[in-house]
């Protein structure tokens, strides 16, 4: 337990040290007007308290993946561990910060619009098409999951479809009303909720003693199927460490924050709250079976149905809560993926006024753009939950690295320190090819291919980098 609890101490001090380094660098200026107080329209660009811009973003942004992620990545052992806290430090923390930092300077832009600006109208344009799939992706995972573990709370009452209907029915609610009408009211119960959930595990692992995995027991690969570590885990985890998702919803609350000077909390505050977060799930998945075999036995020959991870969720919450405490803990596990699969398809509506310049205050105009997103989302959610999963996860991680150097990009031009954001951006443009090249869903090649093509790629993109930035630096 030394190390689970040392990593949550580890998270905490890279928030306080590193965060105010990225704050440093960008530069805040806590007198400039931000987009909701200059621009105010009733409807996304509304000025929230900073508690409950807080409270969105991290909600927005703390989907499944930092729960069932974390489940899934623990099946290779310990490693999650550190992957989970370096990488939301120097990676997650980053590209949400500088990403939210960015929509503020921009007006609130959407990330296809703030990418394009800084890599080119040729990437932006991809990047509008490869942001709304990876919405109506998460929408789409994001009422089966939740659909799925709500059925089993209701069992005999209400089936798996009539929750997907009901899911469906609140997405479509929330991404055509004002903000501050349903979101903005409806969060702080979903935040009680998800809190509970999650001191509530916390505080039962501590009870029952639970045998969590030190890193003095190494960082062995002990997958089943021997997926490799690198980078089948890195993509795995995903929102627990990094996630390109975050940067579609932060200019959301990059329309409603009301000073500079609050987005090191937001941002990157909300990164770290999700870190613990998935520290909580990963832990608890290992030691309530034991150990980390003890979950890979139960995930292989006990789980029942295709969605296990939302298996070993409800068992853990009802066994170690009791049936009240188990029931209240549920809903904050169900609270994460609803929380994130409504401003995912908020983000698709606003992503396409964006390019369109359609005004979205008019409820005509902003039905002629949903209707369109919630039918292909409808399309998409006849795929079984695993295939989306995997596609989901994959397109999550391909955009943090357009991100991540789109980032970089702007602080060279600003002659700051870009390297704190290069780092990542080349680690992540490894991790994203090799997956892709490895993957039983992508072109499934060998491992020494696989890391061979994607360190050439990473290579090549960085001499890129490096040649522009010159030329631009000498004239």
């Amino acid at each position: 337990m030394i190390s689970f609890f040392l990593s949550i101490a580890v998270l905490i001090i890279g928030y306080a040290l590193y965060g105010k380094l990225a704050e440093h660098i960008f530069g805040v200026e806590k007198d400039r007007p931000t987009p909701a107080i200059a621009n105010p329209d009733g409807v996304d660009f509304v000025p929230l308290a900073t508690w409950r811009v807080f409270l969105i973003q991290f909600l927005n942004i703390a989907g499944l993946g930092p729960i069932f992620g974390a489940v899934m990545g623990m099946m290779f052992g310990s490693a999650a561990f550190i992957w989970i806290v370096l990488g939301t430090i120097f990676a997650g923390g980053v590209h949400d910060y500088f990403s939210g930092m960015m929509s503020i300077r921009a007006n609130g832009a959407s990330l296809p619009e703030l990418v394009g600006a800084q890599l080119g109208n040729p990437v932006k344009y991809f990047m509008r098409a490869f942001s709304l799939v990876l919405m109506i992706l998460v929408g789409a995972v994001f009422i089966s999951g939740p659909a799925s573990l709500l059925a089993n709370l209701t069992p005999g009452v209400i089936n798996v479809t009539w929750w997907i209907i009901i899911v469906f029915a609140y997405y479509i609610l929330a991404t055509l009303l004002p903000i501050d009408k349903l979101i903005g009211k409806i969060y702080p119960v979903f935040g009680f909720a998800l809190l509970f959930m999650a001191v509530g595990i916390l505080v039962a692992l501590v009870v029952n003693k639970a045998p969590i995995p030190e890193f003095s027991e190494g960082f062995t690969n002990l997958h089943p199927q021997k997926l490799p570590i690198f980078p089948m885990m890195f993509v795995s985890i995903a929102c627990g460490a990094i996630s390109g998702f975050h940067a579609t919803q932060s200019p959301l609350m990059a329309r409603c924050i009301v000073n500079e000077k609050l987005g090191r909390r937001i941002f990157y505050g909300s990164m770290v709250a999700e870190g613990i977060l998935a520290l909580i799930w990963a832990a608890a998945a290992a030691s309530f079976f034991g150990s980390v075999e003890g979950l890979q036995h139960f995930v292989a020959n006990l789980a029942p149905t295709a969605n296990k991870p939302a298996v070993v969720v409800d068992l853990i919450s009802r066994q170690w809560l009791g049936t009240v405490g188990g029931v209240l803990a549920l809903l904050g596990v169900i609270a994460a993926p609803l929380t994130s699969g409504d401003t995912a398809l908020r983000s698709a509506r606003l992503i396409t006024a964006d390019f369109l310049h359609f005004d979205q205050k008019p409820m005509k105009k902003r039905l002629i753009i949903s209707i369109p997103i919630f039918i292909l989302t409808f399309i998409v959610l006849q795929v079984h939950f695993d295939i989306l999963w995997r596609y989901f996860a994959w397109f999550n991680q391909t955009l943090a690295v357009f991100t991540l150097w789109a980032i970089t990009v702007y602080l060279a031009k600003k002659k700051k320190m870009y390297w704190i954001s290069l780092v990542p951006a080349v680690f992540m443009t490894v991790v994203s090819v090799s997956y892709i090249l490895i993957a039983p869903e992508g072109f499934h090649l060998s491992s020494t291919s696989s890391y061979i093509g994607s360190i050439g790629v990473a290579i090549a993109v960085l001499i890129l980098f490096m040649y522009k930035n010159h030329i631009k630096t000498n004239r």
